[in-house]
């Protein structure tokens, strides 16, 4: 496993305070199809309500003019209505927040307008025009569930109502345990604190030889915020749980201690 793969992560991240990255789960084929449903469904009625206001107008108006105003709900009903609803909300449309599924670009982060009138300019053809049989099987074919238009805007859908699971917190090494208390520890950058605690939690999935490359390279950058250094001989490995649990350690006594202080303080109100 190469060391990139710990050490990466954008402002787009979803993290916890932990410092644990979410990976939020592709959305299944079903919840897809139901939530695409609902989206058809209430574009058909937008679209019945629409023309039915211009067959009442049309007892009164040009010919000419009812054809122009026509193709222009349809560009409102089919491109800027979906469009607008997943720019605001970035990323949910009515039947994503119905199913709790959200659009995201490939990279995990928020989609934009662009993206949104991508999909939206897609699925006029591979939803509304060949009744969702292109969107299907690209779905159907796509270990992410991606039709064509999230092909196209870069874009694929989650699963945000998801049971989180996270790694049981690295334990303290005996043998460092007097060390890491009488050490000067600095918090860690969020991205090297992510990539620590990931390497940690995938240990036994690691080859020895990529964990002593990740593992040494890893422990290179923490020692910029540790003093005195470990003991001689200390493995990366042992070395880098006994930070992670140090810090979590004095950040929970931190908040303790805070929290006593608001608890005096109030008393005495």
């Amino acid at each position: 496993m190469s060391a990139p793969e710990f050490a990466t992560l954008t402002s787009d991240d979803l993290v916890t305070g932990e410092a644990v990255a979410l990976d939020l789960p592709p959305a299944g084929l079903g919840s897809r199809l139901v939530s695409g449903l609902i989206d058809v469904i209430v574009t058909v009625l937008l679209l019945v309500g629409i023309v039915l206001l211009f067959t009442v107008a049309a007892l009164q108006t040009d010919q000419a003019l009812l054809t122009v105003a026509f193709i222009g709900t349809m560009v409102l009903v089919f491109l800027v209505f979906p469009t607008t609803v997943e720019t605001l909300t970035r990323g949910k449309s009515i039947g994503k927040w119905a199913m709790g599924l959200r659009t995201v670009r490939d990279d995990a982060g928020p989609i934009s307008f662009q993206h949104a009138f991508v999909r939206s300019l897609i699925a006029i053809v591979e939803i509304y025009a060949f009744s969702g049989g292109p969107a299907f099987f690209s779905a159907l074919l796509s270990s992410r569930g991606k039709r064509l238009g999230d092909y196209a805007a870069g874009t694929y859908v989650v699963r945000e109502r998801v049971k989180l699971r996270l790694a049981p917190p690295a334990a303290m090494p005996p043998p460092l345990a007097d060390w890491a208390r009488a050490a000067d520890m600095a918090s860690l950058p969020t991205g090297l604190a992510l990539a620590v605690r990931q390497f940690l939690g995938r240990l036994p999935q690691i080859d020895a030889a990529s964990r002593a490359t990740i593992g040494g390279r890893l422990a290179e950058q923490v020692a910029a915020y540790v003093a005195p250094p470990p003991p001689p001989g200390t493995p990366p490995e042992a070395f880098l749980a006994a930070v992670v649990a140090s810090r979590r350690e004095r950040d929970a006594a931190r908040l303790a201690r805070e929290a006593d202080l608001r608890r005096r303080l109030t008393a005495r109100r």
